[in-house]
């Protein structure tokens, strides 16, 4: 049970190393795309139908009796597994704020499911108010021995600060505020200026520590900003800011997949804003640049690649979970398309990403596109279509849908005094 961290710590080739690859050479493969034209309603029509079937995910594969959502389920319904992530619930939370908003399903049934979402996490196992990355959906239990997650709880906690600035509920906001206040973050810094990973109970910290640019921005501005346990301001300047060049794009970047330029951006806004370092929503923009000229970069090895179809991030493929893309290539990489690659970029290159979207609901219709939206990935070289959604990856695109349409999970989010504090004290100003 590899998370997604984990497989790109061991690096992509030793992570698949055990998985059977292709056989066939993909420089000799022609593509013929099947029969249909892109999506022709408007891109408002689209961005409507993604949201309403990424909020039927996160209602219908989370449990009722607890609220937790499953880390992924079959893309058509009648999934019988028990993991959750907390990371997809800290996307179902916010998902359901933008349902309440757009009337996806009642008001009050809605905030009934956050307030038993709440109260369940708020009882949940913990450590110094960490959570367990996976449980059982209806128990709350760590799942096998999987690590305690500081990403993951990090995730879950943008999702509660989420719902506690949306909803008026009293007992909504005594129980998010009571979850992210009992987080003892200087004890996951484990004596050290960065954070550690994660922690388990039978050996300790993890090694691994957020030491570089990566989604890593959201751990650090939610410790600095906490109100009853904070680190220094200056832990801010502690993770280092590597650059990548290519094709005369330059940007900051851990040689990561893209999801690592959205996860941070689905929550804080950073848009006319820099810090001594940088303007990180323009360093996205341009990471997700570079993704694309990498991807059209491949066209003869993979000829599906093309302005219509692109985007790699970590996701599932034909023979497992990897983490792939690039620049720098990075991983198995054999053709596939993963659509959260552009659903989480929408922010930064609507235009570009929506070409793409607009293309597998159209072109590929029912094969790629189900009852929960987006399969997870595809490849259109071997008509493989995942049989699986991943919650994490339907939440990104469903927030960053929501970002570019109206801003509403940034404003809501970034009305939280935690927040902004955050943001101050590491020296973010207007541009």
């Amino acid at each position: 049970m590899l998370t997604r961290r984990e497989v790109i710590r061991l690096g992509a080739a030793a992570a698949t190393a055990f998985l059977p690859l292709p056989s066939c050479s993909s420089s000799k493969r022609t593509f013929r795309p099947p029969g249909g034209v892109p999506y022709e309603g408007t891109d408002d029509q689209l961005l409507d139908e993604i949201q309403r079937a990424t909020f039927n995910f996160f209602w219908n594969e989370a449990s009722p009796a607890t609220g937790q959502v499953k880390d992924r389920a079959l893309a058509r319904g009648g999934d019988q597994r028990r993991m959750s992530s907390i990371a997809a619930t800290g996307f179902g939370l916010p998902s359901l704020c933008i349902g309440e908003r757009r009337g996806y399903r009642k008001p009050a049934e809605i905030a009934a499911r956050v307030r038993t979402t709440l109260q369940f996490i708020a009882d949940m196992p913990h450590e110094h108010g960490f959570f367990y990355h996976f449980i059982d959906i209806e128990t709350g239990q760590r799942w096998a021995k999987c690590e305690l997650s500081s990403i993951d709880s990090s995730l879950l906690l943008c999702g509660v600060l989420t719902a506690r600035q949306h909803f008026s509920d009293q007992q909504i906001r005594d129980l998010a505020t009571k979850i992210y206040e009992r987080v003892d973050w200087p004890w996951m810094l484990n004596g050290g200026k960065t954070f550690s990973m994660g922690w388990h109970p039978e050996s300790g910290f993890l090694g691994a520590r957020w030491e570089h640019y990566c989604e890593l921005m959201m751990i650090y501005l939610l410790a600095i900003g906490s109100p009853t346990h904070p680190i220094p301001a200056d832990t801010w300047n502690a993770w280092t800011r590597p650059t990548v060049t290519f094709q005369g794009i330059e940007y900051i970047s851990g040689n990561d997949p893209l999801f690592t330029h959205q996860y941070s951006h689905a929550w804080f806004d950073f848009r006319k804003k820099h810090d001594a370092y940088a303007n990180y929503f323009d360093n996205s923009v341009k990471a997700t640049r570079a993704h694309k000229v990498f991807c059209l970069s491949l066209r003869d090895e993979f000829p599906d690649y093309s302005e219509d179809l692109w985007g790699i991030s970590a996701s599932d493929f034909q023979n497992g979970y990897t983490a792939w893309g690039g620049p720098p290539r990075m991983g198995p990489i054999d053709g596939s398309i993963v659509p959260c690659a552009c659903g989480g970029s929408l922010p930064f290159l609507f235009d570009d990403c929506m070409r793409v979207l607009r293309t597998i609901r159209g072109v590929y219709g029912e094969k790629a596109w189900t009852p929960y939206s987006f399969v997870d990935a595809f490849n259109p070289l071997n008509a493989w279509y995942d049989p699986d959604v991943l919650g994490i990856d339907l939440g990104v695109t469903m927030l960053m849908a929501e970002n570019h349409r109206t801003g509403f999970v940034w404003e809501i989010f970034m009305k939280n005094a935690e927040t902004q504090s955050a943001m101050q004290k590491v020296g973010f100003r207007p541009e």
